[in-house]
């Protein structure tokens, strides 16, 4: 009989050997990673799979690296750059077994140059929950039939900037950054290293036999305000914590706690969310209307906003009266531009009363200290 392992040692161990080539940005990002490694030998046993993406705004900052060391402790590695969705789903689905998919210079794929890869990110999207299934026609003429393929995997990426909204939130974002001159790293040689890490891997196989039926109907409790998306990215890491024991639990759920509030920190949401925060927490402070060309003035003046440089050009009425008019109001009625009188004209603008409803539903909370009212906005009747 096998004796049982220590799964906390074990996941220790695994903890070790990243520390040894990478240096990740926070504490909580090493606990993620490591129990992102175990969690790939137990796919089966949940309902859905985090990404792990390493990202950073330039060059030279360990994301590669990360990725490699990654690739020796999971099971079933496959690199993929610049691979096609039809490899992707026939790989997934094929006879050798589910792969783990790792997916270097992601930026290629979904970079601001890298065109259209609609069917590229649907996979990765279907892929996310175990019930994930790509459709494919498959046969010659009029002999074709609709194909279901399983797209159900273990996905990690690294790449520069960052990734379309709908991978960001299903994953487990680590923000890397250049090494500063006091991090050293031990130098990452595959010949040697590679074993080493294939070493941990097959007992992190072996573990995940063992701990299979205490995790497949787990439901880890999960920390204060983490729920809905979140919770599922992070559902599957807290159960194989949990099932580690030692100080893996607290250590797991202190990580969850930090990075989600980093994932919400750097989350601007979609432009339209963006849009409509940047009207409620800078250009209408205080007011209760607004004519459209004081709002673009104040909009394209913002620092550190993008409507002064959309595609080459500021934000206009026309693209500001489209972007609002996908919301409603608290009426069900699509935000729209309405008289303003001012001394002696009328001019088209913004009510705040038409605004409030999707402050309230899309918009994160207020900043806790407002600012200010901008000087001039005083209202005339």
């Amino acid at each position: 009989m096998t004796p049982t392992m220590d799964g906390a040692a074990l996941v220790d161990e695994v903890e070790a050997f990243h520390r040894r080539f990478n240096v990740f940005p926070t504490e909580a990002a090493y606990v993620a990673v490591a129990l992102w490694d175990a969690h790939a030998h137990l796919l089966d046993c949940f309902d859905s799979t985090p990404r792990l993406a390493f990202l950073s705004p330039e060059p030279g900052s360990g994301k590669s690296r990360a990725l490699e060391i990654v690739e020796t402790l999971v099971p079933q590695s496959m690199t993929a750059v610049n691979a096609s969705a039809a490899a992707l789903f026939r790989a997934v689905s094929g006879a050798n077994g589910r792969p783990t998919i790792l997916f270097d210079e992601i930026d290629t794929i979904f970079g601001p140059k890298a065109g259209d890869n609609e069917e590229l990110r649907g996979f990765l999207n279907a892929g996310h929950r175990r019930s994930g299934v790509t459709y494919r026609c498959i046969g010659d003429g009029g002999n074709q039939t609709v194909q279901a393929f399983p797209s159900y995997c273990a996905v990690a990426v690294a790449g520069l900037g960052s990734l379309p909204d709908t991978i960001l939130t299903r994953s487990v974002v680590i923000r890397m950054r250049r090494r500063a001159r006091n991090e050293h790293v031990e130098p990452f040689r595959a010949r040697i290293h590679e074993a080493q890490g294939h070493k941990l891997r097959d007992r992190l196989a072996q573990w995940a036999e063992q701990t299979r039926a205490r995790v497949v109907d787990a439901w880890p409790d999960m920390p204060e305000g983490v729920t809905d998306r979140p919770a599922d990215v992070w559902e599957p890491l807290l159960a194989v914590a949990d099932a580690a024991g030692g100080a893996w639990p607290e250590r797991a759920r202190e990580a969850c706690v930090t990075l989600v509030a980093a994932s919400k920190a750097n989350d601007k949401g979609s432009m339209g969310i963006r849009l409509l925060a940047d009207l409620r927490d800078h250009v209408m402070v205080g007011i209760d209307r607004l004519p459209t060309v004081a709002i673009l003035d104040r909009l394209n003046a913002l620092d550190d906003a993008p409507w002064a440089d959309l595609h080459g050009k500021p934000l206009d009425n026309r693209r500001l009266s489209r972007m609002l008019a996908e919301y409603m109001t608290a009426d069900n009625e699509p935000i729209a531009s309405r008289n303003i009188k001012t001394a002696g004209s009328v001019l088209k603008g913004y009510y705040t009363a038409d605004l409030h409803d999707a402050w309230a539903r899309y918009c994160p909370p207020p900043p806790e200290s407002p600012l200010p009212p901008l000087p001039g906005t005083e209202n005339t009747a």
